[in-house]
């Protein structure tokens, strides 16, 4: 009888986690480690760094983040840079790239900004940011290795302000919002002074639901979310009840 009603109940444990999470692909970030217009942008650099570049490769490269590009700061930067290419010219391929990046660190930063009490969410925006920054790193390295470990610094601040809000409680450690304005301003303004932006305000900097409407899994296990954790203390306390009433009852037989 025990066996049977463990049994049953692992089976809607199961059932449970493949409902929830195939629920949650409706609502992702993509891996918070990876940033698309950075990934691309190091590919393109390999393909401009042939010998002749290959600007043909450059540009179906671009192809694959362009909507995305479009949508989040509209359509001037992709117009600027696939001009660029049409002209196979190289530096300034690069050079418009690079000021995107910038852009979308600013976009990151602007909405963790404004979803600051949203632990996880703002969590995943900043790894996406620095995911970013990393693809300029070397760059910014090459000719201010201080500069290099200034941002990079800032960025770790960052991540500490957003403090953490433990599991159950235990091990929270307060946000602070504005040692993260502090750093992100800085980061923000090295950036733009580095790679020469008049402006950091090109397009909408808010995520767009579209966004979050791409395939994938959301990270529903995240221990950090409380929220998380209630179906499976509410499936544990089913079965554990269950096994001792029925053990309970066998005895009294």
């Amino acid at each position: 009888m025990i066996k049977k009603v463990v049994f049953f109940c692992l089976l809607v444990f199961f059932a449970f986690s493949s409902l929830s999470s195939g629920s949650a692909s409706a609502y992702t970030y993509g891996d918070p480690n990876k940033e698309e217009v950075a990934e691309a942008y190091k590919e393109i650099l390999i393909k401009l760094d042939q010998n002749p570049p290959d600007f043909a490769e450059a540009k179906k490269i671009y192809d694959t983040v362009k909507k995305e590009v479009d949508m989040h700061m509209g359509a001037k930067p992709s117009e600027i840079i696939l001009a660029s290419i049409e002209s196979e010219d190289k530096e300034a391929v690069i050079e418009n790239i690079e000021k995107l990046l910038v852009l979308n660190i600013a976009r990151r930063m602007e909405s963790i900004e404004s979803k600051f009490t949203e632990y996880d969410t703002s969590k995943k925006l900043l790894a996406k940011a620095f995911a970013t920054y990393e693809a300029l790193s070397p760059r910014v390295e090459a000719k201010h290795s201080d500069l290099d470990k200034e941002i990079k610094g800032n960025f770790e601040e960052a991540l500490n302000a957003l403090g953490n809000p433990g599991l159950f409680g235990v091990g929270k450690i307060e946000s602070n919002l504005e040692a993260f304005k502090n750093n992100k301003k800085e980061i923000l303004s090295n950036l733009q002074k580095e790679f020469q932006l008049k402006s950091l305000e090109v397009g909408h900097f808010s995520e767009s639901a579209t966004e979050m409407e791409s395939s994938g899994k959301k990270e529903w296990t995240d221990i950090s979310n409380i929220r998380n954790w209630i179906p499976l203390i509410l499936i544990t306390v089913v079965i554990t009840g269950v096994i001792v009433f029925s053990i309970r009852k066998r005895n009294r037989n």
